[in-house]
């Protein structure tokens, strides 16, 4: 797996509103109210995750979800991160 140059990163991030890039990772913070609503969305991200075989970090707090992506085995950030963050954003994003 090959790492992303800083500028790749930064023209992938353009087309991810809500995420931003702490270190070698993209993280996405989302406003839920309450503790479920959080609990729900990260065990949906938890089967887009299992699908893509590829796993993110997620903290689960009252009122929000945290989600870092990067790739471990690459020791930063990949195609494969943007990628899922890009499924994520199709499940986060839905109107409720």
């Amino acid at each position: 797996m090959t790492r992303l140059t800083d500028d790749a990163i930064e023209a992938a991030l353009v087309r991810l509103p809500g995420w931003h890039r702490d270190g070698e990772a993209i993280v996405r913070i989302v406003a839920l109210k309450g503790f479920m609503r959080p609990l729900l969305l990260a065990n949906a991200i938890g089967h887009l995750a299992d699908q893509a075989d590829h796993h993110p970090e997620l903290t689960v707090a009252w009122g929000s979800l945290t989600i870092r992506l990067w790739t471990h085995v690459a020791g930063g950030l990949t195609q494969r991160d943007f990628d899922l963050a890009e499924r994520i954003d199709r499940i986060v994003d839905v109107p409720r």
